[in-house]
């Protein structure tokens, strides 16, 4: 329906053909907005409901309660996969959890996975590269934010968490359950409040990521990528990574690149490394991350999950 609705817009509305380079940079931006905005208001909408009987002081005791071979990592990793933030935007729920009791590693594990694995990007990723792909992502992002805070979790950094944060993990979290009897009729106008406040904080993101793809769908050649970025150059995987720090964009905005770039040459994991850089390896996020953390330990964490995105993008190389 939607690449009906694309062509139509792109022939008889702009009167471009569809083979030209203009009528594939519009129906590749025409085709995506629709089917994403489509996926997007769903997909909220579904974990809007989901969220309202899930709030983060349940997920806080329920992670205080799984203390067993990790897989409190995997529930905290998990449940980073299920919550619609940013790497930015997840630094105060960083701050609450911390509070709240949870373990250091554990609450990594959570910071590491929200940005990189959501619902809106994976509904995005599922409407661009199918289920299959989805699902190794999904898996592989829920696997990296559980063994990298596994891991952080054995080192004892809470000596490096800045002073008064250390003394705020002191301080002892109040529960609050005002809205836990409230019936799913009474929380749908709230659900839907917050639906669509998500849905217009991440569309402009969409639509920038979606202009980029389109212009290099429209008049990049196909191979142009190949010549300096190939799945045999062993060095493309750590390069597209580090590339990627400097820059910032949530996962809805970058994954229409990825697609673009993929579809000019460029392998498919090296340039997830890329996006999963750009997504959780940013200098805004490692400027917020220097209010909450000392130095030595910003370093460790950048480094250790620069090394995972890594090795995934290299994974994702071998597999497709």
């Amino acid at each position: 329906m939607f690449e009906k609705v694309a062509d139509i817009i792109v022939r008889d509305l702009f009167h471009l053909g569809l083979q030209s380079s203009w009528g594939k940079t519009f129906h590749f931006f025409i085709y995506d907005t629709l089917k994403i905005s489509f996926l997007l208001v769903f997909i909220i909408l579904l974990m809007g409901v989901v969220n309202s009987y899930f709030p983060v002081e349940r997920i806080r005791r329920f992670l205080n309660g799984r203390k067993l071979w990790g897989i409190e990592n995997f529930l905290a990793s998990t449940l980073g996969a299920l919550t619609p933030f940013c790497s930015c935007s997840s630094i105060p729920l960083f701050i609450g959890f911390l509070k709240g009791g949870i373990p250091l590693g554990v609450t990594l594990s959570f910071l590491i996975t929200s940005p990189l694995v959501n619902e809106v990007a994976l509904a995005i990723f599922w409407g661009i590269f199918g289920t299959k792909v989805t699902v190794v992502y999904a898996v592989s992002g829920i696997l990296l934010g559980t063994i990298v805070g596994r891991l952080l979790g054995f080192l004892n950094l809470d000596r490096y968490l800045q002073d008064w944060v250390q003394e705020l993990v002191k301080q002892k979290i109040q529960d609050s359950a005002e809205d836990a009897k409230k019936t799913l009729k009474e929380r749908l106008p709230e659900i839907w409040q917050e639906a669509m406040s998500v849905f217009k904080r991440v569309f402009p993101y969409v639509l920038l990521g979606l202009s980029i793809g389109a212009v290099i769908h429209g008049h990049v050649p196909a191979g142009y990528f190949e010549q300096y970025i190939t799945r045999d150059n062993m060095f493309a995987v750590p390069v597209a990574t580090l590339l990627a720090v400097p820059m910032y964009a949530n996962a809805t905005g970058i994954i229409p690149v990825v697609q673009s770039l993929v579809s000019k040459g460029i392998p498919l994991g090296t340039a997830l490394a890329f996006m999963m850089g750009v997504v959780g390896l940013s200098l805004p996020e490692a400027l917020l991350l220097k209010k909450v953390m000392k130095i030595k330990l910003i370093v460790i964490y950048f480094g250790t999950v620069a090394c995972a995105i890594m090795l995934i993008g290299f994974l994702f190389n071998i597999l497709f």
